[in-house]
């Protein structure tokens, strides 16, 4: 029984359960026919290497071309840490059937010969003899860190670990890898998903596209175009999301820089001075330049020479047009720009996109007057000017702001834009970031305005769709908004709470645990009740076997004392080590605190990781069969994902059972901006068929006892009007409390410029008289201690709530 509580006095029955660290399975990609990583070496410009630098190189074992264009290489290092990160090098171009194609990293003091001239170059500082690469479909830096979880990432193409890699395919990492040895795969290049198997140590052959090795010179760069040509930037563009020009060679290509972008995705973007009368053809357009910085600037008439590629930043994303391996003439300096186009509450339509029944609308003819992502993408890479604006995301850890050109558009009360439904898009949203590095975006929270001008290139990415990447910057004028204080409790009202306090555990630093607590102990006013998500084991994402939290539950307790808040005591359910989803590692669960002072816990045994919480009819109501308990914890529904924790409460004497949830995420989900129309909501399936066992345990509590006080809450991951809440509420045994509050206040999380509602709180029919709140403390703050913000409801309990034995739930 693995029960865990605060305090000297141990349950009845509990025992300490010792857990073995079981052998991972190997990541088990799907075997390339295709595109394959041939070679790795990490030993270069070490002591006693010949070759000065690391490299990567893939072969294509395909008959046709591979594309390589919005994939990247990834590095991680053999046995990563809890920080330990994937670093990402971008591709462009693409690899010829039987060819190479040669990623450089970075070089080192030692070795005397070059690489061949690399076809893209990164700068990760690969280790010579253990790491992990994969071959990476979209730019996205990955996140697994075990060989399970990258195995079931579908992103990977293909992934290599060497040396002792804990990372790899197959039955164990390729061995041999040192200073002087890279691993290759055979000549055959065949891929059986083993990594031991497909590849062998040797001496380093980086071989590049057009089959040079190492020892040559660089080859001379060809001279850039001399005379404008036939094609312009609108005919490049054309009249739908996909070139018409998309794989050809233009030459000569006129146009004045208006930005370029130095780190990143380097290069610079163009715009005609003599556009044509279409609209739906965009006159900017993005000159990729890769590792290259580019040798433009802002105000040059240029001539640009290349390859038109559609380059697609992450899977379900939209394209963005370019031009790469560019050659570029500067023909004058110091030229006007063009004029920016506005873009206001007139200026853009009402309707976010059209639709495709769910398929792609690359195809679609744009229609610039009536849906805003056309528009968007009628002016992709043109000069676009905004002013004025109110910030509806606040400053990001990447200096971006979410703003709305449309300040009447499902606008909060504390100045954010409420994501309404599926089909009332929030149409006026754009991300900001500048591009100048010396004047990053300001800090700014949600209601603060964006006041002046703000110029920019209206860009696409993976990451929020359109933005403006800004060359001129307005002024933020903070509006002050403060953090919400609830009220307190009064002494017949049970406060019950739900907080995500986003992956605590005992090694965070102070900070974190003393502006967590003081929310618990000033903003939520010490509510009775805390039903928290995300606490992890007490050394987080250390992947040793450790499942217990009882030291991260002891700081973050003591913290909320510190605060002015009561001692409280907690209980929860650890999971089965790395079977509940959340950072590998990790092993987040759900845990209630509770105030011993006000109400107490019904401690009964028999819960553990796998065993299914029963509802018990008795002559005196219905029980818990265990408490604390899980719901159905066995059931396919909560496959790698938090299971619910159920407790049984009382308050006054009356009983009142309590359900901390925290759903699988929304991640996998096609993006709202994206190519795909309407978005896929793939995670949904799963979060239904989750809210479908909790809505099958709260219908048995209430088949026993109509009137029982029921109080489900936590991170849903879902909103109120998704099939998911749906699936939830059925039969009418519970009340989304968010459906009670004004819709200018239905939020409790801000995503991508939306303030939508992830988090909630739902009662059953016997509770009658409550008072909800929302309180804002994180959300929409750009220093802020959890990315949700807190709930409480206060309830009050009859004396006697009525048995109801049997009786229908109507």
């Amino acid at each position: 029984m693995q029960i865990y509580r605060s305090g000297s006095v141990l349950l009845t029955g509990a025992v300490a359960v010792a857990l073995a660290v079981t052998a991972l399975p190997a990541a088990q990609a799907a075997p390339s026919a295709t595109a394959v990583i041939s070679e790795v070496y990490g030993g270069g410009g070490n002591s006693g290497a010949t070759l000065t630098r690391d490299f990567v190189e893939l072969a294509n074992a395909g008959s046709a071309p591979f594309e390589v264009g919005g994939l990247s290489v990834q590095y991680l290092p053999g046995s990563p840490s809890a920080g330990s990160q994937w670093q990402v090098s971008e591709l462009s171009g693409a690899i010829a059937p039987g060819g190479r194609y040669l990623v450089a990293q970075a070089a080192g003091t030692g070795g005397t010969v070059a690489l061949p001239t690399a076809d893209s170059t990164g700068t990760v500082a690969m280790a010579a003899g253990s790491g992990t690469v994969a071959l990476v479909s979209g730019t996205a830096p990955l996140t697994c860190k075990s060989a399970a979880d990258c195995a079931a990432d579908t992103r990977i193409v293909d992934l290599v670990g060497y040396g002792s890699a804990v990372v790899r395919e197959g039955s164990g990492p390729v061995p041999g890898a040192s200073a002087t040895a890279s691993v290759a795969r055979g000549t055959s290049l065949a891929d059986t998903d083993d990594n031991a198997a497909d590849l062998a140590a040797g001496a380093p052959s980086p071989v590049n596209a057009k089959g040079e090795t190492s020892g040559g010179g660089q080859e001379p760069e060809e001279p850039g175009p001399t005379e404008p040509g036939d094609v312009r930037i609108h005919d490049i563009q054309g009249t739908t999301r996909i070139s018409p020009l998309d794989g050809a060679t233009v030459t000569g290509v006129p146009g004045v820089v208006t930005g370029v972008r130095t780190s990143g995705s380097r290069g610079f973007w163009i715009q005609d001075t003599a556009p044509d009368s279409d609209p739906r053809t965009s006159e900017g357009l993005f000159v990729y330049t890769g590792s290259t910085a580019p040798a433009v600037a802002v105000g040059d008439a240029v001539l640009v020479s290349g390859k038109v590629a559609e380059y697609y930043p992450a899977a379900g994303a939209q394209s963005l047009t370019q031009i790469t391996a560019p050659r570029t003439t500067v023909v004058s300096s110091g030229n006007a720009l063009p004029a920016p186009v506005v873009l206001d509450a007139r200026s853009v339509p009402g309707r976010y996109v059209p639709s495709a029944d769910g398929g792609a609308i690359d195809a679609l003819p744009l229609n610039p007057s009536r849906y805003a992502l056309d528009l968007y993408e009628a002016l992709e890479g043109s000069l676009v000017r905004i002013a004025d604006t109110r910030v509806t995301g606040a400053t990001t850890a990447y200096d971006e702001i979410w703003v709305t050109v449309k300040p009447r558009e499902n606008r909060t009360r504390r100045g954010g834009t409420v994501y309404a439904s599926y089909e009332d898009q929030n149409t006026g949203r754009l991300k900001v970031m500048s591009l100048d590095p010396a004047r990053p975006v300001p800090t700014a929270n949600v209601g603060d305005v964006l006041t002046g001008r703000t110029t920019g290139v209206l860009d696409y990415a993976s990451y929020g769709g359109y933005n403006v990447q800004a060359t001129e910057l307005g002024t933020i004028v903070d509006k002050k908004l403060r953090r919400e204080v609830t009220r307190k409790q009064k002494k017949d009202e049970l406060a019950v709470a739900t907080y995500n306090v986003e992956n605590l555990d005992a090694g965070d630093d102070q900070t974190k645990f003393d502006t967590l607590a003081e929310g618990v102990a000033v903003n939520l006013s010490s509510p009775d009740i805390v039903s928290l998500e995300e606490i992890q084991d007490d050394n987080g994402a250390v992947n040793d076997g450790t499942t217990g939290s009882e030291a991260t539950l002891k700081r973050f307790t003591d913290a909320i004392v510190a605060q002015g808040g009561p001692r409280y005591a907690w209980r929860y359910i650890a999971p089965e080590n790395n079977r509940d989803g959340g950072q590998p590692g990790g092993n987040i669960r759900n845990v209630f605190l509770f105030n011993p002072e006000r109400v107490s816990f019904t401690d009964r045994a028999g819960g553990d990781a796998t065993t299914p919480v029963r509802a018990v009819d008795t002559w005196k109501g219905v029980k818990l069969s265990a408490s604390p308990a899980r719901i159905n914890p066995v059931s396919p529904a909560w496959d790698n994902s938090r299971k619910p924790l159920v407790g049984e409460f009382v308050f006054r004497g009356e009983p009142v059972f309590v359900i901390g949830n925290h759903f699988a995420s929304k991640g996998g989900d096609q993006p709202l901006h994206g190519r795909y129309q309407e978005p896929t909501r793939s995670s949904e399936t799963q979060r239904i068929q989750q809210a479908t066992e909790v809505n099958t345990f709260v219908a048995s509590l209430l088949k026993a006892d109509r009137s029982a006080h029921v109080v489900t809450l936590g991170d849903i991951n879902d909103f109120e009007f998704s099939a998911t809440m749906k699936a939830l509420t059925k039969g009418k045994v519970l009340k989304p409390l968010i459906t009670t509050l004004p819709a200018s206040e239905r939020y409790s999380y801000v995503y991508d410029g939306n303030s939508q509602t992830l988090d909630h709180i739902l009662t059953s029919p016997g509770i009658r008289r409550l008072d909800y709140d929302v309180v804002h403390i994180n959300a929409e703050f750009a220093d802020q201690a959890s990315d949700h913000d807190p709930q409480v409801v206060r309830i009050k309990v009859r004396g006697s709530h009525g048995h109801g034995h049997g009786e229908p739930l109507g």
